[in-house]
């Protein structure tokens, strides 16, 4: 939310008479607020001297703003557009009715304030090239001799987007072919499909980027995928949009003839500011691109949506065919590495004979032979475990065959 608490150092006419002026949130670690929410604090005013005052007053505000001036040589005016969210005024300390001065003492004065956020949607706080979103919480001192003084606080605001919705769980796949050649002397076409298995995600996540990617052209191929940020403003009819890469993965050369799969190549999304949807004039959309360059041709780009939410994923929402794909596909790579046929594990009694079972039994004396019940021990006699465990894996065969090896055989680990 912004450092420390923000002071002023008094300039209260010649005299000097307000030494500071300050404003603190009650949490000062609470690092964002939301619709509906609470916020509290203090005002807090250092006076070296009696300081006469008309009022004390805190004010809230919460605005977007777009806007730009005009192109260079263009003689239409600068486009600009504003809406308001938050617009908060408290009286923190006023003269006695019929007085129009209070007089503070010398000292330091703690003026307590609270004031409820909105509870309908607040949009998330923003900075950009052509605008903003910004809320502020201020505190001013009326002077009735001298300039008023006044301390501001910036307040972080978010607008929670739960990526466990249903539609933000929906998988995103899109698939394109391009021709490379100019003319009549075309080399093939180069294909490429992709696949996120939702569409949305958070702050710190690495999305697994599934992708098929053919070259039945003449040239060598370079895929890579990015997270692209979109910005929109709206001012005056007229729009400007600023389009970013927060963040970027490459993939391997891929030669004439050749294919490549992605099967789940992670793309790890930095701190951004969260999808921004519900702005009239400023809007802030993310997708995942997943392209190719085609050395003398244009590239070839499929675009995934994707939304950056606040509230991560649990995991326990509805399975879909996308997962279970997944898991199929995960899973593949074991049908690789097993044997058809898997040689049973040795036999213990095979590797543990009578001489060795005889050594390690423990000579416990044999219980009495008692014919009454009376003679019987209360508790059962429980043999220790001694025997040797099983030989450890060796590559040296115990029982060689007759046939001897030509071929030398070596074992990587």
């Amino acid at each position: 939310m912004g450092g420390e608490a923000g002071s002023a150092a008094a300039a209260a006419g010649s005299e000097g008479r307000v030494k500071s002026l300050g404003l603190v949130f009650e949490d000062e670690r609470k690092g964002c607020y939301s619709s509906g929410e609470t916020v509290a604090g203090h005002v807090l005013l250092e006076a070296a001297e009696p300081v006469a005052l008309r009022a004390l007053r805190l004010e809230a505000q919460g605005r977007a703003t777009a806007s730009w001036g005009p192109s260079t040589g263009a003689a239409a005016p600068a486009a600009t557009s504003e809406v308001e969210y938050l617009n908060v005024r408290l009286s923190l300390r006023e003269p006695p009715a019929g007085e129009g001065i209070l007089l503070l003492q010398p000292g330091k004065h703690e003026f307590p304030f609270s004031f409820q956020l909105p509870s309908e949607p607040l949009v998330t706080s923003f900075t950009g090239k052509y605008g903003s979103i910004q809320y502020c919480v201020r505190a001013v001192l009326e002077r009735p001799q001298a300039p008023d003084q006044s301390v501001k606080r910036e307040l972080q605001v978010v607008s929670h987007i739960d990526v466990n919705t249903p539609a933000l769980l929906t998988p995103v796949l899109k698939t394109q072919e391009k021709m490379v050649g100019c003319w009549f002397f075309t080399s093939g076409p180069v294909s490429l499909s992709a696949k996120i298995e939702r569409k949305g995600y958070c702050n710190g996540e690495a999305i697994p980027i599934y992708a098929e990617i053919e070259n039945c052209s003449s040239r060598l191929i370079v895929p890579k995928a990015a997270i692209f940020q979109t910005q929109t403003y709206l001012a005056s009819g007229k729009t400007k949009t600023v389009r970013l890469m927060v963040a970027n993965v490459r993939g391997n050369h891929i030669a004439s003839g050749s294919t490549d799969t992605w099967n789940g190549k992670t793309l790890k999304i930095p701190p951004v500011t969260p999808s921004i949807l519900d702005c009239c004039i400023i809007r802030v959309h993310y997708s995942l691109a997943v392209y190719i360059h085609i050395p003398g041709a244009k590239k070839l780009m499929l675009e995934l949506p994707l939304v950056i939410g606040t509230v991560p994923y649990n995991g326990f929402g509805s399975r879909n065919s996308s997962v279970a794909s997944q898991f199929i596909m995960d899973m593949s790579w074991l049908t690789l590495t097993l044997p058809e046929q898997p040689e049973a594990p040795p036999n213990y009694a095979d590797v543990v004979s009578e001489e060795e079972f005889s050594r390690h039994v423990p000579p416990y004396p044999q219980p009495p032979n008692c014919e009454g019940e009376s003679c019987c021990p209360m508790f059962a006699c429980i043999q220790e475990f001694r025997f040797q465990p099983p030989p450890l894996y060796s590559e040296v065969d115990p029982h060689p065959s007759d046939v001897e090896e030509t071929q030398p055989v070596s074992f990587i680990l």
